[in-house]
C-alpha cells in the first residue's frame, strides 16, 4: 500500500518528462501493473499490463527485456485469474528468446522462467513437474541473484505456498 503512491508519481513523472512510449516510462507502467497484481487488484492491473504489452511489442520489439518482463506479469496475471490457455498464449517463447537474448542468469530470464513453472503447476496433471522446475528456478536464482533477493524471496514464499 506504502509503495503505490510512489510508484503512481514516479508513473506520472516520466509521462510528463519522458513521453508515453519511452522504455523507462513502458517499465514503470508495468511496475505499477505488478504492483496492482501483488497487491490482488487484478481488475486495474489486467487492462494496464495488457496495454503496455501491446505498447512494448509496438514500441521496443518482442526481444526487448522490457517486453520479456511484461508479457511474464501479464501472464502471471492470466494465472491468477484462471485463465490458463490465455497464460500459456501470452508467455508463449519468453522464456527462451529471454534465455538467448539475456542469458540464463538475468533476472528477467528467472523470473519468466519462475512464471512458466507457476503456470506449468496451475495446469491440470502439471503440479509435481511444475512444482520440479520452480524449486530449480528458485536454486538457481539464489546462486545467481542471492538469497536475499527480493525475487529468490518472493518465488521462495511461493514454493513454500504450494508445500502446503
Amino acid at each position: 500500500e506504502e509503495a503505490r503512491p510512489l510508484h503512481e508519481e514516479a508513473l506520472q513523472a516520466k509521462k510528463e518528462t519522458l513521453g508515453d512510449r519511452h522504455p523507462s516510462t513502458l517499465a514503470s507502467i508495468s511496475n505499477m501493473g505488478a504492483l496492482l497484481m501483488d497487491m490482488g487488484e487484478l481488475e486495474e492491473a489486467g487492462p494496464l499490463l495488457l496495454e503496455v504489452v501491446q505498447a512494448c511489442k509496438e514500441t521496443l520489439g518482442d526481444r526487448h527485456p522490457n517486453t520479456l518482463s511484461t508479457t511474464g506479469n501479464m501472464a502471471d496475471l492470466l494465472r491468477t485469474t484462471g485463465s490458463l490457455a490465455e497464460a500459456e498464449l501470452i508467455l508463449g517463447n519468453a522464456e527462451a528468446v529471454a534465455r538467448e537474448v539475456l542469458g540464463n542468469d538475468h533476472a528477467t530470464t528467472l523470473k519468466i522462467a519462475a512464471i512458466a513453472a507457476r503456470l506449468q503447476h496451475a495446469q491440470p496433471g502439471g503440479a509435481a513437474a511444475g512444482k520440479e522446475l520452480l524449486t530449480a528456478t528458485v536454486a538457481h536464482m539464489a546462486e545467481v541473484l542471492g538469497d536475499n533477493h527480493p525475487q529468490t524471496c518472493k518465488y521462495q514464499q511461493v514454493l513454500e505456498e504450494m508445500g502446503e
